[in-house]
């Protein structure tokens, strides 16, 4: 049996203040300014509760439209987040609000005449089994399945496991008249997470009719080539074939089968180790996958579409959990910067569909009520789920892998344990770099990590702390002021030692690097640790300099104001030179991430 370390309950972790908890509030916000008819609007057309001829106020538009064959994806989305932000934070205004939805989602139903409770009608899964052309209404389905399974597991929603359990019986009944032949047939057609949601569903009741419906939307089509090793993904449509596998990683967890567990290590092979991925951690192009390691003519306005991002994730910790691999949470942390922070508006909370990598590029903001795509759906899940990756707990200890501001509650044994994480990654307002800040001349060359370990009564165990793969030297660790040395390996430190009151204090230091395309070397992004940064120009302008020495291209740019270290960076020595920022800082300017760089016999004066 492989020793797998085990999530952290998600109402232990609090996130302190820092971008991620600005994040989350402004998508806490969202979630609670829309109205509740509204966001049901397409079940109570379904159910015939809604037949007003007049619009009503705020209708959801665009893919919620009442027109849209994919309406009422959102819904399940939205149920969700309510769900993960709830079991986070114990938002009783919240759960309120999601209780009242899942129990109009049963009046629905009844309406329906007791198990249809989808926003779309029944006729659209005749249609797809009679080969008649639809948009993906199993895409749209699980969106709410899987949000009264988040609702029951999260958020301890008796009635929304009852609607789902009557919903299921439709889908058993339906699915049981197909020929296997017939049925891979129609599920040719994206079928969003039913594997996943049907796997949640039997590991709640143990109900064999469940396990039957998990085995009948196995995808063998899919599966079997890629067991075979193929490469079955080159320019598939990336975000049909995630959610699948993550129903295959379910499926494992709950049957214990070791297909499942093959299916998901081969699709991450074929996924990400034989076909790379942009310096952002993406790999898709107008939402299909790039051939492996083929980057430079797939440069666009559509790469890197959200809901790739968000799902590429949640896959990563998956592996992560399995594995304890670093590679996972190394995977997990470049997207996370790079697209879920870069993909969502600071300011608006609003997604951007896809992180344009073309020169001049400009991200494309959807709106609130009026766009309601996909990838709309992905980011309101998304930014409720920073509790759920940075701490998890194993049988010697506590493995600390993102590097968030934030405090948890946990058990060793029984006795209770506080950590208190603060990071310090340029700012100035971390104490360690306070006590030098009169001193300090230049912006920090590393990133501080400090932990305040606070145990009820002295107590033995390891904490596991990942060394993340932009780490430029040798790792500093301090134990109440004092240098420690610590087991480092496979990108990790391990500090196996008695804790009480201690402050554990990690300096990861940090330089520019450079990120060349695969396929055009010449080519080349910059990196600040783990952040993308993007030039702040809408042309494709070529660079002078060598890449061995980069400061004589980039350097540091107005590096402080007040109290805060500042994280821009200029060019030098260039016929023009441009200003560059975070890419999750940009907003609405033009933006360049891709340079050819081009070796120059003389520095430029």
């Amino acid at each position: 049996m492989r020793k797998m370390m085990r999530e952290v309950a998600l109402d232990r972790v609090q996130l302190l203040p820092s971008m991620f908890k600005d994040r989350y509030d402004l998508n806490r916000a969202y979630l609670m300014s829309l109205k509740n008819q509204n966001l049901l609007q397409n079940y109570y057309l379904e159910a015939g509760l809604w037949m007003s001829a007049e619009r009503p106020e705020d209708l959801h538009w665009g893919w919620e439209s009442p027109t849209c064959e994919l309406r009422g994806h959102f819904l399940g989305h939205w149920l969700s987040a309510a769900a993960h932000a709830y079991r986070c934070s114990g938002d009783q205004e919240l759960k309120a609000k999601a209780d009242a939805v899942v129990s109009e989602l049963a009046r629905c139903q009844r309406e329906n005449g007791g198990l249809w409770a989808g926003p779309i009608p029944e006729k659209y899964l005749d249609w797809l089994a009679r080969g008649k052309k639809v948009w993906a209404p199993h895409y749209t389905l699980h969106k709410t399945l899987m949000g009264l399974v988040d609702m029951y597991r999260l958020a301890g929603n008796e009635q929304a496991l009852a609607v789902l359990i009557n919903f299921a019986e439709w889908f058993h009944r339906w699915s049981g008249q197909f020929s296997r032949e017939e049925f891979d047939n129609i599920l040719d057609v994206e079928t969003g997470g039913m594997l996943e949601v049907w796997a949640d569903l039997y590991q709640i009741t143990g109900d064999e009719r469940h396990l039957q419906l998990l085995n009948r939307y196995d995808r063998p089509r899919f599966f079997e080539p890629l067991l075979a090793g193929k490469d079955v993904l080159t320019n598939m449509h990336a975000n049909t074939t995630i959610p699948e596998v993550l129903g295959a990683a379910r499926a494992w967890e709950v049957t214990g089968e070791e297909r499942w567990f093959n299916i998901v290590e081969a699709y991450w092979d074929q996924a990400v180790r034989k076909r790379g991925f942009f310096c952002t951690g993406s790999q898709t192009s107008g939402e299909v996958w790039t051939p492996p390691f083929r980057f430079a003519d797939r440069l666009s306005d559509t790469n890197q579409e959200h809901c790739v991002v968000y799902n590429m994730i949640r896959l990563a910790e998956f592996l992560f959990r399995w594995t304890g691999e670093t590679e996972y949470a190394d995977y997990i942390e470049r997207n996370l910067y790079n697209g879920i922070l870069a993909q969502q508006h600071p300011k608006t909370g609003m997604v951007a569909y896809f992180l344009p990598l073309e020169p001049g590029a400009q991200k494309k903001w959807g709106t609130p009520t009026d766009d309601f795509w996909c990838c709309h759906g992905t980011m309101v899940q998304a930014q409720t789920r920073y509790n759920s990756i940075i701490y998890y707990e194993h049988d010697d200890g506590l493995f600390v892998t993102q590097y968030i501001p934030s405090r948890l509650g946990w058990k060793k044994d029984g006795t209770p344990v506080t950590v208190e994480q603060t990071i310090s990654p340029q700012t100035g307002d971390n104490v360690a770099l306070r006590e030098i800040n009169f001193t300090q001349w230049h912006r920090p060359d590393h990133v501080c990590v400090e932990l305040k370990i606070q145990c009820q009564r002295p107590l033995r165990f390891a904490i596991s702390c990942r060394i993340p793969w932009w780490t430029a030297g040798e790792v500093e660790i301090k134990i109440n002021g004092r240098s420690e040395t610590a087991s480092v390996s496979t990108g990790r430190l391990v500090l196996n030692r008695t804790w009480h009151n201690d402050r554990l204090e990690l300096r990861l230091p940090k330089t520019i690097c450079i990120e060349p395309l695969p396929d055009a070397p010449e080519r080349i992004a910059f990196m600040d640790g783990p952040v993308v940064l993007a030039g702040l120009t809408d042309e494709d302008i070529a660079l002078c300099g060598h890449s061995e020495d980069l400061s004589s291209i980039l350097v540091p740019d107005n590096v402080r104001v007040w109290q805060t270290w500042l994280n821009g960076y200029r060019t030098r020595h260039q016929p023009k030179n441009i200003k560059f920022k975070p890419l999750y800082e940009i907003t609405d300017e033009r933006y360049t991430v891709y340079f050819p760089l081009y070796a120059h016999k003389q520095p430029l004066k």
